[in-house]
């Protein structure tokens, strides 16, 4: 058994075991097997060679037909797995004390999650892809829809149904991928020219999918409903790691398998990501309820991320990477930061606060950073990426680049706007007095959260430098597209058009 099977392998196990288990042991069991993973995620960093080979601690096993048991990673699938193994433990200590009806169930669903979504990650074949991508609703839709809010079980069919329906697309296109080249195997794929006229098709069915789990504008309203109601490590692990699917779907399937449809629909891309960061952050600017803030911030965030992929350069595609590590951080933390303050006030309306300054100083300067985190500081990670995202769509389309930007702007009022109700301002209410500051598992969760946003934007290279090499092959595969017609040379002629 290889390191990537073992890593499937202990928390699916835990979670067996927490299930038939009482609620303390069943914490210990999650936080036990969600450290190991993570300890495990480190030795596969460690023995990663940059600028070695494209797949590595790859495992392949026969199993029936056309059909394989294949796991392998290449630099950007390592970063993904490696953010996934360092969110579960912190999530577990999120969930300690607020989790107290069926926590068995509960501690087994996140550690089935996590098993899944490193699947996702790894898998090398695409029908295992597809099971464990589809797989990872579940575990989800009982989070929501069991231990959520009031309106849980609306927001738990409406997330269901929305990435459900959109998949059943990619399932037709992916059989229709394996009887044209013969093969499942995505490494084989990848280097698998499919003909322009069926790449369309390919591609619109692909998106179809992939466009809902980011999510894009106009099939975001999921995002929201399901944040609200899910309970705080839920909203942690939903922005931090599975909206993550969606834009690795893009960069591992969509981009590399049909460059051609890919040159065709850049504008389409670029369209709506215009859209949803200029929409979503107005929406946000006006919200009261914080997590509905959050949510609607990381539509914004995401928009950046698709227009930084389909820029089609180096800069925007190592940006867009760097945005969605930085983003899967920076989101659960602050989602974090909004379940200290529930679990003591019980109410995440804005308007309730103020003041926390005085009488919870820690709290105050860990939410201060992950709010210039979350806007762009320099020294944080949100700067790394959107300077380079930014810098490659530039490198596209000036005026999308332009639109991109505006979204820094109101991403740095309504998260200001935020921090200030919340923070500043005069301790008046007796209830908000009678907080308390971190106690020392909140401490736990809030410094290594604090230090990956710091260490990626002060030394970012040390996680750009395992993606590079692929960045560079999907840049490769993108630059020999061969649109149909001038499709490619009039995308930023439609885009001048809407600006004009």
């Amino acid at each position: 058994m290889g390191i990537l099977s073992l890593m499937l392998a202990i928390p699916a196990i835990a979670a067996i075991l927490c299930i038939f288990s009482g609620d303390r042991l069943a914490r210990f069991v999650a936080l036990g097997a969600t450290l190991v993973n993570f300890a495990l995620g480190l030795v596969m960093w460690r023995g990663f060679e940059v600028n070695g080979a494209q797949w590595q601690f790859v495992e392949r096993a026969d199993l029936f037909g056309r059909f394989q048991y294949a796991l392998g990673i290449d630099g950007m699938a390592l970063m993904l797995i490696l953010l996934t193994a360092f969110l579960m433990p912190l999530c577990i200590l999120a969930s300690w004390q607020a989790i107290q009806k069926r926590v068995g169930l509960y501690m087994g669903m996140f550690l089935l999650m996590e098993a899944i979504v490193i699947g996702v990650f790894a898998a090398q074949d695409l029908i295992l892809f597809y099971i464990f991508f589809e797989a990872a609703l579940i575990p989800m839709y009982f989070i929501i829809g069991i231990w959520g809010g009031d309106n849980r079980k609306y927001a738990a069919f409406k997330f269901f149904l929305y990435t459900l329906l959109g998949s059943v697309l990619m399932l037709i296109a992916m059989i229709v991928m394996i009887n044209t080249a013969g093969t499942s195997d995505i490494t084989a794929l990848l280097n698998y020219d499919f003909p322009t006229n069926m790449q369309f098709w390919l591609w619109l069915a692909f998106f179809a999918s992939l466009a809902v789990k980011m999510p894009m504008f106009p099939v975001h309203t999921w995002l929201p409903d399901a944040h609200v109601q899910a309970p705080t490590a839920g909203s942690m692990i939903l922005a931090g790691v599975l909206l993550k699917m969606g834009s690795y779907g893009f960069i591992r399937f969509m981009m590399p398998m049909f460059p051609d449809a890919s040159a065709d629909l850049m504008w389409v891309v670029f369209i709506l990501s215009m859209i949803a960061v200029v929409y979503t952050s107005l929406i946000a600017l006006v919200q009261n309820d914080m997590k509905k803030l959050i949510a609607y911030s990381s539509v914004a965030h995401m928009a950046i991320v698709t227009a930084g992929l389909f820029a089609f350069n180096q800069q925007g595609l190592e940006g867009a990477l760097v945005i969605m590590l930085s983003h899967g951080v920076v989101s659960a933390a602050l989602f974090f930061c909004v379940g200290v303050i529930y679990d003591r006030l019980h109410t995440r309306e804005i308007s309730r606060y103020g003041g926390l300054a005085i009488n919870m100083p820690a709290y105050a300067v860990f939410f201060l950073l992950f709010t210039m985190a979350s806007i762009g500081l320099p020294g944080t990670s949100g700067f790394v990426g959107e300077f380079l995202s930014l810098l490659g769509i530039y490198e596209a389309s000036s005026f999308v680049a332009l639109i991109c930007a505006t979204g820094i702007i109101l991403g740095a009022a309504y998260m200001l706007y935020l921090y200030r109700r919340v923070v500043f301002g005069d301790l008046t209410k007796d209830d908000v007095k009678a907080m308390t500051d971190l106690n020392a598992r909140e401490w736990a969760i809030m410094v290594p959260l604090a230090a990956v946003a710091l260490w990626m934007g002060i030394y970012p290279e040390s996680f750009l430098a395992p993606m590079r090499d692929d960045v560079a092959f999907v840049v490769e595969r993108l630059a020999d597209a061969k649109p149909a017609g001038d499709a490619q040379l009039a995308a930023p002629a439609v885009i001048a058009g809407v600006a004009q």
